[in-house]
C-alpha cells in the first residue's frame, strides 16, 4: 500500500518467488546436507585408505560449488529482488526486526562461500586433517546459516510472544522453532544422498560405483523415520487454529498435502531400489526421476508453508495485502485509495469506476492472484459472478475461506474492485435497466349482484407467491405446488359460511396446461420425491383441475401443479385459477378467480454463473445447477455433484423444511437456517437489496412478487423480515436453541444490525414464528410502528394465512387477501388479477367489507364490529 506496485498480471499469484524459492530451497537444503555428506564421505574415503572414494568427492565437490555456489546464489539473490518488488512492506518489516539476524547470517554465508572453495581448490594440495577441518567449518557455516533463516521464516508462520512484546528473541525461538530446525536438517541430510547419486552413476569402475549408490541410498533412506519424528512435531507444535486451517478448512491445499504423504514413501522406495544393481541405462534414469520428485516433495512442503502463513504475510501482524492487522479498521474507515500513495484515483466517481476498480485490485488481489497466469488466476476464479454476486462475495469472503484476509476499503471501493474483476476482466454485468414485462389485458370482472346473488364466493392462495426450482434433473430446493383455499359464504343478515351439501372445483388456466412439458418435470419431482405421479398431476395428486377438499370452515386445493411457463420459453408467474361451487344438484351458486402465483426467478446465478433458464429472465440453467452443488461439495465435503449425476439431490432429504412437512436430518441446521446462516455473511449491510438479489421481488425483475399495498407505502422486506444479518441470526438462534453448534459457527461471524449483540435477537423457526401484522395494527388500530421484526407468531395457528376473525369462522386471508400480495395488491402482469375478488363484490381493490361494504355478506348495514375492531373506518390509503 506504501510502495509501487510491480504489474506482472500472468506472472502474477506470487509464480515468480515461488518457482524462485523452491529451487533455491531444494538447492540451499542440499548445500546443508550436502557439506556433512562431502566431509564424512572424504573421512570415510581416508579411513578405508580408498583413494578411488577420495576423488569422487573430489568430483562430487565441484558439482555441488558449481550447483551451490552458482545457481544457488544466483536464485537467492533472485529471491531478495523478487520478495523487495513483491511485497517490499513485509520485507522491510523483516528486515527490521531481525537486522543482527541477518547480518549474522550473511557472515557464516561469506564463510561458507571462502571455506567451500579452499576446499575444492586445496584437494591433494593440504593435508588430509586440515582439509577435512575445512569441510567441517563448511558444514557448520552451513547450518548455522539454515539455523538463523529458520528462525525469520518460521516466525512468518508462528510469531509467538513477539505479538505481544516486540521482542527479539521471541520472535526467533518461535514455537515451530526447534521442529522445523530438526526437520529441515533431517530433510537436508535426504536430499544429500539424493544428489550424491548423479555422481556416484558417473564412477566408470563398476564395484566402487554400486557401493556409492548404495551409500547414497543409505543417506537418503536412513534420516526418514527420524525425518517423520520431526515432521510429527512441527505439525504438533502448530497453533491449533493453524493446524485446522492447514489440515482441514484449506480444500486448496489438499493437493499439496497428498502429495507431502505420498511423495515421501516413494522417495523411500527409490532409494531402496537404487540400491539394486541395475545396469546405468536404467537406473539413471530412476535417478534423475528421484531428484525430480525430491524438487516436487520440497516443492509441497514449501506450498504447506506458505499456504498455512494465509491470510497473513506475518501471521497475525501484517495481511498479504501489505497492511498491518493494527491499520486495517483505519484502511476501512478513511478508504484504500485515500490511504495508499501510489495511486491515481483517490475518489471514486462513476466514471472512474473501473480504473480505480483497477488500482485497487493491483494492491489487494496481484499480492496473491494472477491475471491469466497459471496461479491462482483470477478470472476463472470469479467467472460465475456479477458485480452484485462478486462484491457481496468480497464482503464476506474471510469468513468461510480463512486463507484470504478482510476487505480492506470502503463499501463503494468494494463495489468498484467487483465492477473491475466481473465486468472489466470477465464482461459480466449486472442488469442495467428493468424487465421489460409482457403487460396484458386486465382480467374481466367476475359478475356479481348486491342485490341478487345469494353466494359470496373468497379465494386467495397460502403464499403471496411461491418460489419453486427447477434445476433441470439436478437438485431440488422447493418443489413446485400452489395451495389455494377457499370460503363459500351464504348471504344474509346473519350470513353463514357452507362447507356441505355443495362442491367447489377449481380449473387451472388452460393456457398454463402444457401435456409435453408437464410430464416430463412430475416425471422428475416423482423421482425426487419417491412418488408416483399420474400425467398432469402434482405433488399431492392434484390436476390442473378438479375438485376441491373440504376442511373446517372452507375448502382447499393443495400443491396445484402449476408451472410458470406457458408455453415454451416463455415466463409468467402469475397464472389464474377459476373456482366454481355447485350444489348437490350442480347448479352453479358462485364463481370467482383467484390468482395461483408462481416463480421460477431466483438469483442463484448471480453468483453461481450460467444463464436464466427462460427468457432470458427466469429459471435456474443446468450450468447454475451444478455450479451451486459444487460450491456446496466444496465448502462442506460433500459428493453431492457425484450424486446428482446418479439422480437428483433433494435439499430437504438433509436440510429439515417445516413448509414441506420435511424432517431432514434432525443434528443438520434445518433449510431456512442452513442457507441464510451461510449467505448472511455475504449479504449484510445493504437492506432488501440484497434479499431481491437472490427472491423474486425486485421491483424491476420479472415476477415483482411484493405487490401490495406496504409496497405502496415505502415499506420492504426488511420492515418485516429483517436486515439479512438479523434475519439469519433469529433463524440461527432457533437452531442454537436445539443444541446445533453449526449455527454458532454461522453466527460467529455475523454482526446484527441494530442489536448491540446477537443475543437481543430472538430466537425462532421458520414457516412457524413469523412476523404478526398486530404487531404494527395493534388492537386494528393505525400501526404503531414499521417493523415488526423480533416479534414472532407463537405457532402456525397464529400465522396470518391461517388465522380466523373474532367469530373463528371466517379467515383473514379470506377478506384481506395473501400474504404480500393483500388488498390492494397491483399485479405487474395483469393489474387487476390480485384484487379480482373485492372488484367483483364491491367494485373497488380495498379489502372485502372496507368502507363499510358490509352488504357484501350480510345484506344490510352493520353497526357493530363482529369481525375485528376498528373495521367499520374508512379505508385509510385509498
Amino acid at each position: 500500500m506504501n510502495y509501487p506496485i510491480w504489474q506482472l498480471d500472468a506472472a502474477g499469484g506470487g509464480l515468480l518467488i515461488a518457482m524462485m524459492a523452491v529451487f533455491h530451497v531444494y538447492i540451499s537444503h542440499f548445500a546443508v546436507g550436502g557439506g556433512l555428506f562431502l566431509v564424512l564421505t572424504e573421512m570415510k574415503g581416508l579411513r578405508e585408505g580408498n583413494p578411488a572414494i577420495v576423488d569422487f568427492v573430489r568430483k562430487h565437490t565441484k558439482f555441488f560449488l558449481l550447483l551451490t555456489m552458482v545457481a544457488g546464489s544466483m536464485t537467492g539473490v533472485g529471491i531478495w529482488f523478487t520478495i523487495a518488488l513483491l511485497n517490499p512492506a513485509a520485507t522491510s518489516e523483516l528486515i527490521h526486526i531481525f537486522v543482527f539476524a541477518w547480518a549474522i547470517e550473511w557472515v557464516f554465508f561469506v564463510l561458507e562461500i571462502v571455506s567451500l572453495f579452499i576446499y575444492y581448490y586445496t584437494f591433494g594440495r593440504m593435508d588430509d586433517r586440515n582439509h577435512v577441518r575445512i569441510g567441517w567449518i563448511y558444514f557448520i557455516a552451513a547450518w548455522l546459516s539454515l539455523f538463523v533463516i529458520n528462525g525469520i521464516i518460521d516466525f512468518m508462520l508462528t510469531p509467538g510472544q513477539w505479538l505481544t512484546n516486540n521482542n527479539f528473541w521471541s520472535g526467533y525461538f518461535n514455537p515451530t522453532f526447534w521442529p522445523a530446525l530438526f526437520f529441515r536438517t533431517f530433510l537436508a541430510i535426504m536430499f544429500a544422498g539424493l544428489y550424491g547419486f548423479l555422481t556416484a552413476l558417473n564412477i566408470k569402475e563398476e564395484t566402487l560405483r554400486l557401493k556409492m549408490v548404495r551409500y547414497c541410498a543409505v543417506w537418503l533412506v536412513a534420516p526418514f523415520v527420524l525425518f517423520l519424528a520431526s515432521a510429527w512435531w512441527y505439525r504438533a507444535a502448530l497453533p491449533p487454529e493453524l493446524q485446522t486451517l492447514i489440515f482441514e478448512r484449506m480444500p486448496e491445499i489438499k493437493p499439496y498435502l497428498t502429495g507431502f504423504w505420498i511423495l515421501g514413501p516413494v522417495l523411500m522406495l527409490g532409494g531402496l531400489l537404487m540400491a539394486i544393481r541395475m545396469p546405468r541405462l536404467i537406473i539413471r534414469p530412476i535417478a534423475f526421476v528421484l531428484l525430480v520428485i525430491g524438487l516436487m516433495y520440497m516443492g509441497c512442503f514449501e506450498f504447506i508453508r506458505e499456504a498455512g502463513r494465509r491470510p497473513y504475510i506475518i501471521r497475525d501482524y501484517m495481511y498479504s495485502t501489505s497492511i498491518r492487522t493494527a491499520d486495517m479498521e483505519r484502511v476501512r474507515q478513511n478508504g484504500l485509495l485515500k490511504e495508499a500513495k501510489w495511486v491515481s484515483h483517490r475518489e471514486l466517481n462513476r466514471d472512474n469506476t473501473l480504473e480505480a476498480g483497477r488500482e485497487i485490485f493491483n494492491i489487494l488481489c496481484l499480492p496473491c492472484h494472477s491475471v491469466g497466469g497459471p496461479l491462482n488466476e483470477i478470472r476463472a476464479l470469479t467467472q460465475n459472478y456479477t458485480p452484485a454476486g462478486l462484491a457481496a462475495k468480497i464482503s464476506g469472503l474471510h469468513t468461510f475461506s480463512p486463507y484470504m484476509p478482510p476487505f480492506a476499503g470502503t463499501d463503494d471501493e468494494r463495489l468498484a474492485l467487483a465492477a473491475y474483476i466481473a465486468t472489466g476482466l470477465n464482461g459480466r454485468r449486472d442488469r442495467l435497466e428493468d424487465v421489460r414485462l409482457d403487460t396484458f389485458a386486465e382480467d374481466p370482472v367476475p359478475p356479481f349482484a348486491m342485490d341478487a346473488s345469494e353466494y359470496v364466493l373468497l379465494a386467495w392462495s397460502n403464499e403471496g407467491l411461491r418460489s419453486m426450482t427447477d434445476a433441470g434433473r439436478t437438485w431440488l430446493l422447493l418443489p413446485p405446488g400452489v395451495t389455494i383455499n377457499a370460503q363459500l359464504i351464504r348471504r344474509g343478515e346473519l350470513p353463514e359460511v357452507v362447507t356441505d351439501g355443495v362442491t367447489l372445483t377449481y380449473a387451472l388456466d388452460p393456457e398454463f396446461i402444457n401435456p409435453a412439458e408437464r410430464t416430463d418435470f412430475w416425471e422428475y419431482a416423482g423421482e425426487l420425491y419417491n412418488r408416483d405421479i399420474p400425467n398432469n398431476t402434482g405433488l399431492s395428486g392434484n390436476g390442473p383441475s378438479g375438485t376441491m377438499s373440504p376442511v373446517e370452515n372452507g375448502f382447499i386445493a393443495e400443491l396445484l401443479p402449476v408451472i410458470p411457463y406457458p408455453a415454451t420459453n416463455t415466463f409468467m408467474p402469475y397464472p389464474a385459477v377459476t373456482i366454481t361451487a355447485t350444489d348437490q344438484s350442480g347448479t352453479i351458486l358462485a364463481s370467482t378467480r383467484v390468482v395461483a402465483p408462481e416463480s421460477t426467478e431466483m438469483g442463484c446465478r448471480t453468483c453461481h454463473g450460467g444463464g436464466w433458464k427462460v427468457q432470458g429472465r427466469a429459471g435456474i440453467s443446468q450450468v447454475t445447477a451444478e455450479n451451486v452443488l459444487a460450491a456446496h461439495d466444496r465448502i462442506s465435503g460433500t459428493r453431492l455433484l457425484e450424486l446428482a449425476a446418479m439422480g437428483p439431490v433433494l435439499c430437504n432429504r438433509c436440510h429439515g423444511d417445516s413448509s414441506q412437512n420435511a424432517p431432514g436430518d434432525p443434528e443438520r441446521l434445518n433449510l431456512s437456517a442452513a442457507i441464510h446462516g451461510f449467505h448472511a455473511n455475504f449479504l449484510a449491510g445493504r437492506g432488501a437489496y440484497y434479499c431481491v438479489l437472490c427472491h423474486p421481488a425486485d421491483s424491476g425483475g420479472a415476477t415483482r412478487a411484493y405487490r401490495d399495498i406496504h409496497r405502496g407505502l415505502g415499506l420492504d422486506c426488511t420492515y418485516c423480515h429483517g436486515e439479512m444479518e438479523n434475519h439469519a441470526i433469529s433463524l440461527l438462534q432457533g437452531e442454537l436453541k436445539q443444541g446445533k453448534q453449526h449455527a454458532a459457527d454461522l453466527m460467529r461471524q455475523i454482526r446484527p444490525a441494530g442489536f448491540k449483540s446477537s443475543e437481543e435477537i430472538a430466537p425462532r423457526s421458520p414457516w412457524v414464528n413469523e412476523p404478526d401484522c398486530l404487531n404494527c395494527h395493534a388492537d386494528f388500530q393505525l400501526p404503531q410502528s414499521d417493523t415488526t421484526f423480533n416479534q414472532w407468531t407463537e405457532g402456525k395457528e397464529q400465522l396470518y394465512r391461517n388465522r380466523s376473525d373474532e367469530t373463528g369462522k371466517i379467515r383473514c386471508a379470506a377478506c384481506h387477501g395473501s400474504p404480500h400480495a393483500v388488498y390492494p395488491a397491483d399485479n405487474p402482469y395483469y393489474g387487476n388479477r390480485d384484487s379480482l375478488q373485492p372488484l367483483q363484490y364491491q367494485g373497488d381493490p380495498y379489502p372485502i367489507g372496507s368502507n363499510r361494504n358490509c352488504k357484501v355478506c350480510h345484506t344490510v348495514d352493520m353497526e357493530d364490529e363482529m369481525h375485528h375492531g376498528n373495521m367499520l373506518r374508512l379505508f385509510r390509503n385509498e
